[in-house]
């Protein structure tokens, strides 16, 4: 067997976590112990350690959780991945009050991180696999989870002279293989949670309209308080969240026109977008946008209940 002698360098050490969560990290396999000088090593077929870590969940004190890599993610991505808000927040979620491990019924045991997707240095999008058992039956339920956060989405209703109309933006929807007609929308891009800032600024970006944030009404905040004040487009396979909001304010028809046909976007990012203005009264029928349709919904049925301001009805 041919031996090699290779330099080994100083490796990050994991790092500490920015944020308190109700759940503790204990020792892991993420990284060597750091060294600088020259090893012999033996090229073998023997596969590498699988890249694991153990989680303590205060629901389940007793049953440690394995989190471990799929191959071909990086022990930096592993990092990242465990580190990410996305992580973190989707194990607090299993276990608030109406969570998964809430009652006791189910358990985790072990998560599989399948893939991670970076925006820049941020991670962007993260693929697991969840084993969540159903203690009566002995069964696993569906843990595939595609993480990718909060985001926000306006509904813009300007009133030109007799008329109502509604703003929508024109993209390109790879996933779906089409141009979609959709509400100005886009993800929060920090831990900060500011919904309200975050919707006024991809208005600005995605339509070139700037929105005062005061004059935002959050159409989710109606909902019940054990919905979370969220709605979840796919919760069978991905973790998304929208807040929904109003906008409606008066322009003159010069404005729509100017409006209609409007490219914008962030180019250098890849957003090739295209603004739309149809009339309120058929946006219904114009988009298929679950966004779009939620938003109506919430909308028309805030009305219907006197729960919007006078402006906004």
């Amino acid at each position: 067997m041919m031996r090699v002698s290779v330099a080994r360098s100083g490796v990050v050490p994991f790092l500490k976590p920015l944020y308190h969560f109700p759940f503790s990290f204990s020792s892991s396999t993420l990284f060597p112990k750091t060294c600088s000088t020259a090893i012999s090593v033996k090229m073998s077929t023997t596969p590498s350690p699988q890249l694991t870590h153990i989680i303590n969940l205060p629901t389940q004190p007793n049953q440690p959780v394995s989190v471990v890599a799929a191959p071909g993610v990086s022990d930096i991505h592993f990092r990242n991945a465990i580190e990410s808000s996305l992580f973190k927040q989707w194990l607090k979620n299993i276990q608030t009050e109406t969570g998964l491990l809430a009652n006791g019924a189910m358990s985790l045991r072990q998560v599989l991180i399948q893939d991670v997707d970076m925006f820049g240095k941020r991670l962007g999008f993260l693929k697991f696999k969840a084993d969540i058992i159903d203690k009566d039956t002995g069964q696993k339920v569906p843990g595939i989870v595609f993480a990718r956060g909060p985001a926000v989405a306006v509904l813009i209703l300007l009133d030109s002279e007799d008329e109502t109309y509604a703003v929508l933006t024109e993209q390109v929807r790879v996933p779906v293989g089409r141009l979609i007609l959709e509400l100005p929308a886009g993800m929060l891009d920090d831990d900060q949670g500011d919904f309200a800032g975050t919707a006024v600024r991809e208005v600005e970006e995605e339509t070139g309209i700037h929105l005062n944030v005061h004059d935002m009404v959050d159409l989710t905040a109606f909902l019940d308080s054990s919905t979370g004040g969220r709605v979840f487009p796919s919760p069978g396979g991905c973790d998304e969240e929208i807040s929904l909001f109003l906008y409606r304010g008066h322009v003159s028809k010069e404005k729509i026109q100017q409006l209609r046909g409007k490219e914008t976007g962030l180019r250098d990012h890849g957003e090739l977008i295209k603004v739309h203005v149809v009339p309120y009264d058929k946006l219904w029928r114009a988009t298929a946008d679950a966004k779009a349709l939620c938003a109506i919904a919430l909308y028309e049925m805030a009305k219907r209940d006197g729960l919007l301001p006078s402006s906004m009805s």
